[in-house]
């Protein structure tokens, strides 16, 4: 049976692909036409040796052992770890197999030390302990670019002599740690491999990095950012190591300026606007025009929860309560949170959850819209209605406000409000 074949000389070869930031990636930094190949495990082998079309590879899970044994050569990282996500053909028709998970990782901790805590990674990590949460094959790169600045490595794993059972109890002097699992990531977000409160506990902890980059704010970071300990998830580890394995499918250097530009440009399309505000404050008006403008999806929490329940919110709550219905706009919210590149308004209540600030800050950037109270309408609105609009803004004001990474004053249209948020964010 002849091996698959791929169209374009560059490419991302694993089993079940899905989304993949790889081929836009690629193509910024000069490494394509650039495609995606699914294959089962007995072609992989026999795609990489006999199809002589690709000249650059980039392998994902589960198949990064089987193309460091697949190569002629390997570098001494591939060659230590026994994987490799980057296979380059040379002009003699040989294989070389490199490791750029170690190089990508390696340059996301240095930019992270830098960045945050204002010195190199040797200097905050040499000869102190850095955990590593997992013991998979991402593990391995981590753990081979933590050694390399000096950290004294602990792995932490469910079965482990170092579990999370018992890893306050043995490491909560830990300088750093690093979430190499792929818990947290989409669609089963939020979610963290550490029980709740245990970053507060550790009192050396400087910083929290998770390889994972969907959504863009995992619940550790979010844990970590609740804890004040400085966070990144996994973008940067992903743009870094595709930069260094384009450098070797093009054979040449190539400016490392390109991931900062390539890193701000995937933020801005995947990171969500969520408005939050008072009842009545023009969340709806103000996204609707804004996601025209930006030419995003807008979803209305409100609407959603209409759609799916065959009720208005207004309805719900008249009929069941307030507690029902929010319980319904916690389940629709994270639905509609974990997704990214949108345009979301919520209810007004939103903030009455604690719960609901996870959810929508792990893929938004979230906008208070800030209306004078004596501008609010109560019609339509039962909770405005039952409570009074003063009342309600003395419960909420508080958590729109810590809530909020933008607050902005209204300016009487909805059309001037989407301006004013497009302009203050950048776009």
């Amino acid at each position: 049976m002849a091996a698959p074949q791929m169209q374009t000389p560059y490419g991302l070869l694993g089993r079940k692909l899905g989304h993949s930031w790889s081929r836009p990636i690629h193509e910024q930094l000069g490494s394509a036409p650039y495609s995606h190949l699914e294959l089962e495990p007995a072609d992989v082998t026999p795609f990489i040796r006999e199809n002589t079309d690709w000249r650059g590879l980039n392998v994902t899970i589960p198949y990064k052992a089987d193309a460091a044994a697949a190569a002629d050569e390997q570098s001494p990282r591939v060659a230590a770890l026994g994987v490799a996500n980057t296979l380059v053909r040379r002009e003699d028709g040989t294989i070389f197999a490199e490791n750029t998970d170690v190089l990508g990782f390696s340059w996301m901790l240095g930019r992270f030390c830098e960045q945050a805590l204002g010195c190199d990674a040797a200097s905050a990590l040499a000869g102190k302990k850095a955990l590593a949460l997992g013991s998979g094959g991402a593990s391995q790169a981590i753990q081979a670019s933590l050694c390399e600045a000096g950290a004294d490595v602990v792995v932490v794993s469910r079965s482990g002599e170092d579990n999370y059972g018992n890893l306050l109890e043995r490491h909560a002097d830990a300088t750093l740690i690093v979430n190499t699992t792929p818990v947290g990531m989409f669609p089963n977000c939020p979610a963290s491999p550490l029980p709740d409160g245990a970053l507060e506990a550790m009192g050396g902890l400087v910083g929290v990095l998770d390889v994972v980059y969907n959504p863009c704010r995992t619940k550790i970071c979010l844990d970590a950012e609740r804890a004040g300990i400085a966070y990144e998830t996994g973008l940067p580890m992903l743009v870094a190591q595709a930069f260094f394995a384009s450098e070797l499918f093009q054979g040449k250097a190539l400016d490392e300026g390109l991931c900062e530009s390539i890193l701000a440009s995937i933020r801005r399309k995947t990171e969500s606007i969520v408005l939050i505000g008072m009842p009545g404050a023009g969340k709806t008006s103000a996204g609707k025009r804004l996601a025209r403008a930006l030419g995003r999806p807008f979803v209305d929490i409100d609407e959603a929860i209409a759609q799916r329940e065959g009720r208005s919110a207004a309805q719900i709550i008249e009929s069941e309560g307030e507690d029902a219905f929010r319980a319904i706009e916690t389940q629709v919210t994270g639905d509609v949170a974990a997704k990214p590149g949108l345009i979301i308004a919520c209810g007004g209540g939103v903030v009455t959850r604690p719960e609901n600030r996870d959810l929508l800050r792990q893929n938004g950037h979230v906008v208070m819209l800030d209306r004078k109270l004596d501008e609010l309408s109560s019609k339509g609105r039962p909770m405005s209605r039952a409570k009074g609009v003063e009342q309600l803004a003395h419960e909420r004001m508080g958590a729109y406000r810590s809530w909020a990474d933008l607050i902005v004053k209204c300016t009487g249209t909805a059309d001037g409000d989407a301006a004013l948020i497009t302009q203050k964010l950048g776009f």
